[in-house]
């Protein structure tokens, strides 16, 4: 049975035909290259870079100088549209020290890059991608000084097990209020440093993911689907009102979690993890209503169940699943979603451990209204300039596509970790790769 990345179109075909997964596939990619609206913007083609945090902020949470390298690899990518990675709304919502945190004090710092890599792209494309914020609260994975200091919506014991997190780590109702404030103040000042978005993050089990399922809290922020649903409703409807008409206002959104009920979201009550996507439908419906005009999706915890969130060929523990088939339940998951809310403009996750084959299956799946715009992960690390030879040759190349190894996040779990390719960036990372995990494994 494969499960290495595919090289070949052959080998995707075969399996994908053996494992009965029915991915849709097109010889023709040119609807990729197409221009998309997204309220007053327009996306100049249908693939877009997703938020891959680098872990590599100054102590003031302004841009390092990875980070600053990073977007301008991606900026002369090629992709129409840049998620800028997750940075923290308050200091102690950082996943790690050196997670970007944007503030009044240091504004200045995003405005300028964000400035960077609009120039970048117009001179190497001859366009500027859309670029949106992403505004978080790290919640449960809160390490602001590099251990952790978890900040949970409630006690999970598929996480805890008989270890549960201390009561005074629990979030008020009074604290989650204040987070509401700092996502849509955050929002204001993204649109100030030149991002033409943001996103409130609601996804990974990161705090706002977490409170979806949050079905035996007490209190407006648990229990029934409004007050689950909450935190992420108030904060869009509140950065709305405190930035601009053309100003996109967007979420992240894990829309199946992988877990039971009544720890996971977007399961079956009685089923163990058999998806239901009734209430994340919903969800989307009234986000739409309220003038949200464009969702990312995605599924899982990249900490717990990464073969959910991010189907890979080698990692910290081996599936019965085979990688294909969690592809599939994304992608078809998504387009469920799509065909259910035709209106909302809808990014796709989990392409890269299709590879080579990933350009064609986005083009199916966006000719057949699956979703709008492919969102491309891991693969940003390994090949910044995945859009520009998409665009310009049809294809990916066999010897840059990312190989789903697991690299890049081993090296994020460490101390003090600054993730990247250690394969297809080897001057820079496989110095990191070796500090950090001390492996000599970077072929």
């Amino acid at each position: 049975m494969i499960r290495k990345v595919y090289t070949s179109i052959e080998d995707f075909i075969l399996q994908n035909r053996e494992l009965e997964t029915e991915l849709p596939y097109s010889d023709n990619t040119e609807i990729l290259g197409k221009p998309l609206t997204v309220g007053a913007h327009t996306v100049s083609n249908r693939l877009a870079c997703q938020a891959m945090e680098g872990c590599d902020g100054n102590p003031d949470g302004t841009p390092g100088e990875l980070t600053l390298r990073r977007y301008d690899r991606f900026a002369e990518g090629g992709a129409g549209l840049i998620w800028y990675e997750a940075t923290a709304v308050l200091p102690e919502g950082k996943a790690n020290p050196r997670q970007l945190y944007i503030n009044e004090r240091n504004i200045d710092a995003f405005a300028r890059q964000v400035e960077r890599i609009k120039e970048t792209a117009l001179k190497k494309n001859g366009y500027e991608p859309v670029v949106i914020m992403q505004a978080t609260h790290s919640g449960r994975y809160s390490k602001p000084e590099g251990v952790p200091a978890p900040l949970i919506a409630y006690n999970n014991p598929i996480f805890e097990k008989d270890k549960p997190v201390s009561p005074d780590r629990i979030v008020t109702d009074e604290y989650i209020d204040r987070v509401k404030e700092a996502l849509i103040n955050a929002s204001r000042l993204a649109e100030k440093a030149g991002f033409d978005g943001v996103d409130i993050k609601a996804c990974h089990r990161y705090l706002n993911c977490e409170l979806l399922s949050a079905y035996e809290r007490a209190g407006k922020y648990g229990g029934s689907f409004e007050n689950r649903t909450r935190l992420l409703r108030e904060s869009i409807l509140g950065a709305m009102e405190v930035t601009g008409k053309d100003f996109i206002v967007s979420t992240r959104m894990n829309v199946y979690d992988g877990f039971p009920y009544p720890y996971g979201f977007g399961v079956r009550e009685d089923s163990g993890i058999d998806i239901d996507l009734t209430e994340p439908k919903k969800l989307i419906e009234m986000l739409f209503s309220y003038g949200v005009r464009l969702i990312n999706i995605t599924m899982g915890n990249p900490y717990f169940n990464p073969h959910v969130n991010r189907p890979f060929a080698k990692g910290g523990y081996v599936h019965s699943e085979h990688p294909l088939e969690g592809v599939a339940r994304m992608l078809k998951g998504i387009a469920e979603i799509k065909y259910a809310v035709p209106e909302m403009k809808i990014i796709s996750s989990a392409l890269s451990y299709l590879g080579v084959a990933a350009p064609f299956v986005a083009a199916a799946f966006i000719e057949q209204g699956g979703f709008d715009i492919a969102g491309f992960g891991r693969t940003i690390f390994a090949y910044p300039d995945f859009a520009r030879d998409i665009l310009t040759t049809d294809g990916t190349d066999k010897n840059k596509i990312c190989i789903c190894c697991g690299k890049c996040t081993e090296i994020m779990r460490t101390p003090g970790g600054t993730p990247g390719c250690v394969i297809r960036d080897k001057e820079v990372y496989a110095p990191i790769y070796k500090k950090q995990c001390g492996g000599a494994d970077c072929e």
